[in-house]
């Protein structure tokens, strides 16, 4: 799979907002039903306050073929890692791997020693995989619906040995 994985660029937000619109409809239809997709991201994200979310935090992107296929978007004040999804196409190719490598190097060079999230249920297996912890399980309401997640922090304060 050719990838580029890079920082997100200025008028990028739509195609972003695809891409989390998709993954949360189609990807995590295993997870969780149509009515708490619908209450998730009843419609693709646009406008001002999209933006500022994405462009307020370190985002960053994985392209293929010249199109977004996957982003995480860190806020760097808390260490609060707000967004992480991928495309339906690519889930289970390793593209949220190379992303959040990017993601955790970014942090730990700006001095971050714990990060946090809260993952869905589908992306729960996936950041144990990358060595965070459950704090909690979690529901959390979107527009009347409760949602599951789970609350989970990775101290990124020591390197791992390398073997």
């Amino acid at each position: 799979m050719d990838l580029n994985i890079r920082s997100c660029a200025e008028g990028e937000a739509p195609a972003l907002a695809q891409v989390f619109h998709r993954a949360v409809h189609e990807g995590a239809a295993t997870r969780y039903t149509q009515d708490e997709r619908m209450a998730w991201s009843p419609d693709v994200p646009a406008g001002a306050s999209w933006e500022e979310r994405l462009g307020g935090s370190e985002t960053v992107v994985a392209e293929q073929a010249g199109r977004p296929v996957g982003f995480m978007s860190l806020d760097m004040s808390r260490g609060y890692l707000d967004l992480a999804f991928v495309a339906p196409e690519v889930m289970g190719r390793g593209v949220a791997a190379l992303i959040y490598a990017v993601v955790e190097g970014r942090a730990r060079s700006a001095g971050l020693t714990r990060l946090t999230a809260e993952a869905s249920l589908l992306a729960e297996p996936f950041f144990r995989r990358q060595g965070w912890r459950v704090v909690k399980r979690q529901n959390v309401e979107r527009l009347g619906v409760e949602l599951s997640n789970t609350l989970m922090e990775k101290d990124i304060a020591a390197r791992e040995a390398v073997a």
